[in-house]
């Protein structure tokens, strides 16, 4: 369910929750679904379980999991989309970045518009 780049800048516990958010935008994981224990998937992982839980703490802020005690781990029955203006503001940053790194590969705004449509339609649930 989740893979680990560990040479990747991104720190592990983010590239935890960007994945469990994926899974469950793309459909893979639905309302309901069970989700591995903290310490189960820190075993199978091969980190610290503190890692885990930092990810799942995040993950149950967001809405995105439930836990229910002596049951598990689940995906939560409703996931609401919630706006975060810091984050949206970071977000920002990092796309004018990137941006100004496509505009210095040679893509003109168009090109960049249909790039984002591109990988927005890959992302999206059909």
């Amino acid at each position: 369910m989740v893979s680990l780049d560990y040479k990747s800048n991104k720190p592990i516990y983010e590239q935890i929750i960007e994945q469990m958010k994926f899974h469950v935008m793309k459909g893979y994981l639905k309302p309901g679904d069970a989700i591995p224990s903290v310490r189960k998937l820190a075993l199978e992982l091969n980190i610290t379980p503190g890692t885990v839980s930092k990810a799942y703490q995040e993950l149950e802020r967001q809405q995105i999991i439930e836990t229910i005690r002596g049951k598990g781990t689940f995906i939560a029955g409703e996931i609401r989309l919630i706006a975060d203006e810091v984050k949206l503001q970071e977000m920002k940053k990092r796309l004018q970045t990137e941006i100004m790194e496509l505009k210095m590969m040679g893509y003109d705004k168009k090109g960049i518009i249909e790039l984002i449509k591109e990988i927005y339609e890959e992302m999206i649930v059909c």
